[in-house]
């Protein structure tokens, strides 16, 4: 369980195929603090650290993740944003997150005002009863606050701090992000379906 509260920017240093999917090796300080078998989120994916030391960390992905998530398309030199497990003893920031995205969106439009940015993002429409105005929502593994809703749209406004110390700093227009809903959302939905109240269309977690 993660919180949306990046840690850490770290850099895609290689892409190295795999029989089956691909192992990346990500360059990060945090690198040092983490062993094999940790849990590692990564652009809000929740990955298994495969070995870690010496300023990186390896990372296996499988086809389905480089399907379904962003980290499918990355290169070497991609900025990601990083985030280790919520500790027990620890204070709760943010908001319940998998790191189990439900789809990718697309960066519509990034719009400055003052020292402030507004994203646009599109999403896929089985998202759209999972998603609630001034809700929880993460967007490569941040956790934010939808501003704007409206059919298949979301606006959100990151302040500079975020922008500065995570990947959107090197985010373009028609870019592809990670989506996760917020959690408690997904149980109410499903929850209502159960009794009687209507059919969502079904969102597939990522299975890593």
């Amino acid at each position: 369980m993660f919180t949306g509260l990046i840690e850490a920017v770290g850099e895609i240093i290689e892409v190295k195929p795999l029989s089956t999917g691909f192992r990346l090796r990500v360059g990060s300080e945090m690198a040092n603090e983490m062993m094999a078998g940790d849990s590692l989120a990564v652009s809000g994916v929740c990955l298994t650290v495969i070995m870690a030391g010496a300023g990186e960390v390896h990372t296996d992905i499988g086809p389905e993740t480089a399907r379904v998530t962003t980290l499918g398309g990355v290169k070497r030199g991609t900025l990601v944003n990083l985030e280790r497990p919520m500790r027990a003893d620890a204070r709760f920031g943010g908001h319940f997150v998998q790191g189990h995205v439900d789809a990718m969106g697309t960066v519509e439009e990034i719009r400055p005002e003052a020292d402030f940015y507004w994203l646009t993002i599109s999403f896929p429409s089985l998202l759209n009863p999972y998603i609630i105005h001034r809700g929880s929502i993460a967007v490569d593994g941040v956790s934010l606050t939808v501003a704007g809703l409206g059919d298949e749209r979301l606006d959100v406004q990151i302040i500079p701090y975020t922008w500065s110390h995570t990947s959107y700093r090197g985010l373009r227009e028609r870019d592809r992000v990670n989506i996760e809903c917020d959690m408690i959302g997904k149980y109410v939905v499903r929850a209502a379906e159960l009794a009687g109240y209507g059919q969502a269309q079904k969102v597939r977690p990522v299975q890593h």
